[in-house]
């Protein structure tokens, strides 16, 4: 193997180790590890995403509704949030990304008491429903707003 390969495998594990947001992606779905709880960190995200000027329209307590028919879950909650000036032009290039907005994010408890917030890559949903050029613009914002956003909910 060459030693310039060596070195770019190398610097791609350093910069995926230290990231410091402990994000991680699959599939398009990006997943931050939050400072604090699961009752915390959604409050502090509907907090962000109304900062930011967007409209909260729904939430839905996984737990809550496991619980109401008598099965575990640990905390999920999801909030479905957005605006139409954002989405609209991705709409406009492609009417089935409407499957996907409003924009969503989960914050979720794993086995070990861990809190993580996820969300689907504007970038990815874009590809996923053929969105051109025009909408690039609107992507690269949506992108930015949504890693401020989960950024701020999630850190110290």
């Amino acid at each position: 193997m060459r030693l310039s390969a060596l070195i770019g495998i190398f610097a791609l594990i350093t910069a995926t180790c230290s990231w410091e947001t402990q994000a991680m992606a699959a599939d398009g779905l990006i997943t931050i590890k939050s400072a604090f709880g699961p009752e915390d960190t959604m409050k502090r995200l509907e907090a962000e995403v109304k900062a930011k000027g967007l409209t909260v329209f729904a939430h839905v307590d996984h737990a809550a509704g496991a619980a109401a028919v008598g099965l575990p879950l640990r905390p999920t909650d999801l909030i479905i949030f957005g605006n139409a000036r954002g989405g609209t032009p991705l709409m406009q290039q492609a009417q089935t990304i409407g499957i996907d907005l409003p924009l969503k994010a989960l914050v979720w408890q794993d086995e070990q008491g861990a809190t993580f917030l996820s969300y689907n890559d504007p970038a990815y949903l874009a590809g996923r429903h053929g969105v051109g050029e025009p909408a690039k613009a609107a992507i690269t914002a949506m992108t930015g707003a949504l890693h401020a956003i989960a950024t701020k909910a999630t850190a110290p």
